[in-house]
């Protein structure tokens, strides 16, 4: 998970770059390019919260999953230490 932490942490550094970068306007009206940054901005912004809920899903997941293997993993060594004790027999 580390490699994806850095990965969002820099993806954020770079919105908030290009957040500023689009807010030092001189008090003139957008021009069409500077529109399509803002709708790319704002785009990038949903697409960060997307993929943030994503990243928190997923990780509740992996949660699940560990305590699953770890069941598992207890339910097969009893059974074979189960099956060792009837063949010692």
């Amino acid at each position: 998970m580390k490699k994806i932490d850095s990965a969002i942490a820099r993806f954020n550094s770079a919105l908030e770059q290009l957040e500023v970068a689009a807010k030092r306007g001189d008090g003139h009206a957008l021009s069409p390019f500077d529109e399509e940054i803002v709708g790319e901005l704002n785009a990038l912004k949903e697409d960060r919260a997307r993929l943030a809920d994503e990243l928190t899903r997923l990780n509740v997941e992996k949660i699940e999953l560990e305590g699953f293997t770890d069941e598992v993993a207890g339910r097969l060594e009893g059974a074979i230490r189960e099956i060792r004790a009837v063949l010692a027999h």
